[in-house]
């Protein structure tokens, strides 16, 4: 509630039920948990770590969904406080590197060059 009433009213949240893989310790049934997303609208999934089951698409749908509301214009990637930002910090960053990199290039040792 904190997140959602303090942040930027096009927050993306992701309610992730962790542990699928123990399916007979569960505490939470798959409907109980998908019914308090739905009424707090949050996205939800249930991810194991142990199987790797749902831990990328976690990452995929905050992703896509985020992406969807810059393009709809829901969320302005230029308006500070939208809580995402451009990625050309990590493009001069990466152009930064390789210009120090190429005048700099890494010692090898038993590199042919």
């Amino acid at each position: 509630t904190d997140a959602q009433n303090l942040a930027n009213p096009n927050l993306v949240v992701l309610l992730v039920g962790n542990k699928r893989d123990l399916e007979e310790d569960r505490q939470v049934s798959f409907l109980e948990a998908s019914q308090f997303a739905q009424e707090n609208d949050l996205m939800f999934l249930e991810a194991s770590a142990l199987t790797g089951e749902n831990v990328e698409e976690a990452f995929l749908q905050c992703a896509k969904t985020i992406l969807s509301k810059v393009e709809t214009g829901e969320l302005d990637p230029n308006k500070l406080g939208s809580g995402i930002q451009h990625g050309e910090t990590a493009i001069r960053r990466f152009q930064r590197q390789s210009i120090s990199t190429s005048v700099n290039p890494p010692s090898c040792s038993g590199c042919k060059i």
